[in-house]
């Protein structure tokens, strides 16, 4: 006889298993999971209905024993088969049902039905448990016992097997292992070790690229490991066949409600995969899911050994006042939580408050609002960081410009010498009959960033929208601004016109500025129009991009490229500041996902009574460092009117 075989259930899905399986092993049958006593090669757990908390209990018993098992069940006129749970490896039944349901539409309800199934001992057999239909399924099970029996390596170990109990139909799906799961998750706690890194090698693919992976050998597994409509990390997928480039979304499922992240670029493919990865990025960004935050004290305890809060800009006396505002000011001795990370300048690790390591959906005990400003993804930590970074110059750039009302010269779109930037422009020109306004917003760190202005040609629609764009090459810079102006072009023109009424109210009264979208609506408003005239206004002679930028250095190394930009801000005495914010779900394919933090860099925020320029004295300097202002501003000087961000 062959191995011996444990199978847990009553019902007819047991019996058939049972028939299939008695010549073949040796089988011992246990009604219940509780009081699990036999010893066994393997486990089935097999039943006509769902009984969520007997599967917790399997996971209880088959882990502390040792052996591995599989189940079987029905929930709702679909069958599930698997996981193949090896005990002490991630990847279990709980993970599986949580990615189940978080990929499903209606997660709240079927978390609650899951919890009341659990409390009320769950459903003994679903009305679909037909016999032809359980036969179906016990074949399923059978073929994977006797393929592990065989030492073949088991096609459910992190996947699963539906079936659609009415039409038999078939489906097979990947899941991830949850890190914070209770019964197989591994996560390590917060170490300052772990925060602490030395620079790798990164050598491009070629001397004109900043990415050290190849997307095309990165791409199928983007797909595969993180993309399923029944249980994937990211649940869906559109193509935005309207807008004027190829713009791909991709739909992050988080429990109170489903995010979109988009992917930008000249081909659909190419966006599918940043699509992808924006997606990632945003799951790492949001909370601790990488790594146990065991630090919880105060400021004034932890100073020695901890970034200083307030010198990444917090809200005024006045905002904190508000009646309702979310947040309450800084105090050097209220414990919070705070995770580690690595002080470029300093060359050690540094706690960071883990509310601006890491941003909420929610507001909690915070005392400033964070967005995903400095968050990035890439194919090595150094590219991560470099991303990073980019990010946080290209919002600096764009809300120095704002609030300081700097006339910045214009570009001559035309002078790039690159024929794929001359094709996006005119395109965009004349499929949306907007004419574009480019500027140099180089700040005094010399890192090349532009604001672009899209300015509509006939009176519907909205009237301005803004971008940004920071890089080395400035071209990508461009590209990336281009690409985030078409996005708004489109997406927005109905709602604006629908709305518009309400973002009239906004240009009188700022205060209703609540939301990301409402700082694009506002400007476009024909009325709104002036409040960029210092941009617009400005017709001096534009210039050309070898005379702004001159010619982008060339490495064959990114980590060269990454030193280059931390020399800029050594030379400026600003610390650069990196958190890994890298889960177990994107380090499995070699991915990085940091936080980036340059304490007094002016940070990105949304809602115009959530602006944070407190202690951000640079805004006030660097006018006079680049020539635009003969005296430091004072910030009653400052613009008062919300930035028009998109």
């Amino acid at each position: 006889m062959g191995k011996e075989i444990l199978i847990v259930g009553e019902g007819l899905l047991a019996d058939l298993v049972y028939s299939q399986l008695h010549a073949d092993f040796r089988l011992t049958r246990q009604r219940t999971v509780e009081r699990v006593t036999a010893r066994a090669d393997m486990a089935l757990v097999l039943q006509d209905g769902w009984r969520p908390h007997e599967h917790l209990e399997a996971e209880k018993w088959f882990q502390a024993s040792g052996i591995p098992w599989l189940r079987a069940f029905v929930s709702f006129g679909e069958a599930v088969v698997g996981p193949y749970v090896q005990p002490g490896v991630p990847g279990c039944s709980q993970c599986a049902d949580m990615r189940r349901l978080m990929a499903g539409r209606d997660r709240k309800e079927m978390w609650e039905h899951q919890f009341q199934l659990t409390e009320e001992g769950g459903v003994a057999t679903d009305a679909w448990a037909s016999r032809s239909g359980l036969l179906q399924v016990s074949h399923y099970v059978a073929a994977e016992v006797q393929r592990v029996a065989a030492g073949k390596q088991a096609r459910l170990r992190d996947h699963l097997q539906l079936i659609d109990l009415q039409t038999l139909a078939s489906s097979r799906h990947f899941f991830l292992a949850d890190p914070h799961c209770g019964v197989c998750g591994q996560l390590a706690e917060d170490t300052p070790e772990g925060a602490t890194f030395a620079w790798k090698p990164n050598p491009k693919r070629n001397p004109h690229s900043y990415r050290v992976k190849s997307m095309d050998d990165l791409q199928p597994a983007l797909r595969t490991e993180y993309v399923d409509a029944r249980t994937g990390f990211l649940n869906g997928k559109m193509r935005d066949l309207v807008s004027v480039y190829s713009d791909v979304s991709v739909n992050l499922p988080l429990f109170p409600h489903d995010e979109a992240t988009a992917g930008r670029s000249n081909s659909y493919a190419d966006s599918e995969w940043t699509a992808i990865l924006e997606g990632l990025e945003r799951y790492c960004g949001l909370t601790p899911r990488g790594k146990k935050t065991v630090v919880y004290d105060c400021y004034a305890n932890l100073a020695e050994d901890a970034l200083d809060p307030l010198t990444c800009g917090v809200h005024s006396r006045e905002q904190y006042a508000l009646p309702d505002f979310p947040f309450q000011p800084f105090d050097a001795k209220r414990p919070m939580n705070w995770v580690w990370g690595y002080s470029c300048m300093q060359e050690r690790p540094i706690l960071v408050p883990e509310r601006m390591a890491y941003y909420s959906l929610g507001f909690g005990d915070g005392f400033v609002f964070e967005t995903s400003n400095g968050c990035a993804v890439g194919g090595s930590l150094e590219e991560a960081i470099f991303y990073g970074m980019l990010e946080v110059v290209e919002r600096d750039a764009f809300l120095l410009t704002w609030y300081a009302q700097l006339p910045l010269p214009r570009l001559d779109p035309a002078s790039s010498g690159d024929r794929e930037l001359d094709l996006m422009i005119a395109r965009l020109e004349s499929v949306t009959d907007y004419e574009l306004h480019m500027f140099n917003a180089t700040m005094e760190n010399g890192i090349p960033s532009v604001w672009m202005i899209a300015k509509k040609r006939k009176k519907t629609g909205l009237n301005l929208v803004c971008a940004g764009g920071a890089h080395p090459d400035p071209v990508r810079a461009v590209k990336s601004g281009l690409h985030e102006i078409a996005a708004m072009l489109h997406n927005l023109h109905d709602k604006f016109e629908a709305n518009r009424d309400h973002y009239l109210r906004m240009y009188h009264d700022a205060s209703l500025v609540k939301k990301m979208d409402d700082h694009a609506m506002l400007y476009g408003l024909p009325e709104a129009e002036d409040r960029l005239g210092f941009l617009l206004e400005n017709n001096g002679r534009k210039q050309s991009f070898a005379e702004a930028f001159g010619e982008p250095g060339r490495h064959a190394d990114l980590t060269d490229d990454l030193k280059e930009l931390l020399d800029a801000f050594r030379r400026l005495q600003l610390d650069v500041i990196v958190v890994d914010q890298t889960t177990p779900e994107v380090s499995r394919l070699g991915l990085s996902c940091v936080r980036v933090l340059i304490p007094g860099m002016l940070p990105m925020t949304f809602g115009h009574h959530l602006t944070r320029l407190t202690n951000l004295e640079r805004v006030l300097h660097v006018p006079v460092k680049l020539g635009y202002a003969k005296q430091p501003l004072t910030y009653t000087q400052l613009n008062p009117h919300p930035h028009p961000f998109p």
